[in-house]
């Protein structure tokens, strides 16, 4: 998730809306970075995750790309420059650099980083009150594509943190949710004739159309997500020791890259701990288990006796009653490899590289994490991972043929 997939806005918003909602977003991601010193923010741990300065910047050289540029107005551009080093992987856009190789843009430095990010501010501002309908859903799809680069920001951080060993808090105030210690119980849900994806009003991105039918049968759905308790109980049981409830593809993972637990977890004088955003601390028994691999995720459901749901299973039992945490604290793997809905087409011009390119070799994820931004989940999202990934918030809860 680099980026973020092109986008359906039914209607539009009003301009004084969108407008301020322009200046809560853009805030929040300055809110995020303030505590990040001129060094955290050139750090790019691994290929996958990058730089929070490069962050700020591609965010706003998607707004100075894609709605001020093509205003056909008379926009001062800030830095030539900055739309080869910014470009995530555009290719109608042009040439870019290397993704794995963000870590060495130490220039620019921060400081103008921060005067692009006020350059194109003021431009928007300008801009918007007077904007046609087409630029105001270039624009909340902009908007969008920051709230994701938000929940990037967090998790490229802390995993540049876990690897320091001074271990530093990315949120020094941040508190761990208390979570309910009791048992996992299985929903039923009723199979049928079922309604996927979005079809109404509001934002989604285009990964989440055409709405549709799919057929499903019975199945029972666990009311809670996986406990760290519960993944202690299969790393016990020998679980990273066991090929036989592995994918051959995550068990060569396990083989090579010696997992042994979740990312994140440390033992220290036989005490277990996990690095979060409030840095290295206990780990809760009772949290839900976050940073697994779909891999991982698919091997514990097998020890478990059960299995990961599908996409469109969980989506169907997002409304039943008895279901809870489906989102706000780990993005969910599902059993459903990342395609396209049955008549999809990606959108014309460069946003449509968002999206319909990566639908290959990836495994889709439902609900939202603790790094989602506020708002931004609902229960057709659909994020997608390759399936070794696990630097994100990710976990799982099981589900049962009915």
């Amino acid at each position: 998730m680099d980026d973020v997939p092109s986008a359906s806005m039914p209607g539009s918003s009003l301009p004084a809306s969108l407008c301020q909602r322009y200046e809560t977003i853009r805030a929040r991601t300055e809110a995020l970075a303030a505590p990040l010193t001129p060094e955290d923010q050139c750090v790019q741990s691994m290929p996958d995750a990058s730089p929070a300065k490069w962050h700020r910047a591609h965010v706003t050289w998607f707004f100075e790309e894609f709605v001020l540029r093509a205003s056909g107005g008379n926009h001062r551009v800030f830095d030539e420059d900055f739309r080869f080093l910014f470009n995530s992987y555009y290719e109608a856009v042009g040439a870019r650099h290397p993704r794995p190789m963000r870590g060495l843009l130490t220039r620019p430095e921060t400081s103008r980083i921060a005067a692009y990010r006020a350059h194109v501010d003021d431009a928007m501002r300008r801009y918007l009150p007077h904007a046609p309908e087409p630029a105001l859903n270039l624009v909340e799809l902009g908007l969008q594509h920051e709230q994701q680069h938000q929940e990037l920001l967090i998790t490229d951080m802390l995993d540049a943190f876990s690897k320091n060993p001074l271990a530093p808090a990315l949120m020094p105030d941040w508190r761990e949710p208390a979570y309910d210690p009791g048992p996992t119980r299985f929903a039923h849900c009723a199979g049928g004739i079922t309604g996927i994806g979005h079809d109404g009003d509001g934002f989604c991105f285009d990964n989440e159309t055409p709405a549709h039918e799919t057929l499903l049968a019975d199945f029972h759905i666990a009311n809670r997500l996986v406990r760290n308790s519960e993944f202690l109980s299969f790393i016990e049981d020998g679980g990273y020791r066991t090929p036989s409830i592995w994918m051959s593809d995550g068990w060569a993972v396990v083989q090579s890259a010696g997992w042994s637990a979740p990312e994140h977890w440390r033992n220290r004088d036989g005490a277990c701990l996990q690095m979060g955003p409030g840095g290295l601390a206990p780990l809760d028994p009772a949290a839900p288990v976050r940073h697994v691999s779909w891999y991982e995720a698919d091997a514990f459901a097998r020890w478990s006796g059960a299995r990961l749901p599908t996409e469109f299973e969980w989506e169907a039992a997002s409304d039943h009653p008895d279901l809870r945490e489906l989102t706000g604290h780990v993005w969910q793997w599902t059993d459903s490899a990342y395609r396209p809905y049955p008549g999809y087409r990606p959108a014309p011009g460069a946003v449509g590289e968002y999206n319909g390119k990566f639908m290959i070799n990836q495994m889709v994820l439902r609900g939202g994490s603790l790094a989602t931004p506020p708002g931004h989940a609902r229960a057709t999202y659909r994020n997608f991972f390759h399936p070794d990934k696990r630097w994100q918030f990710t976990g799982l809860r099981l589900a049962r043929d009915a």
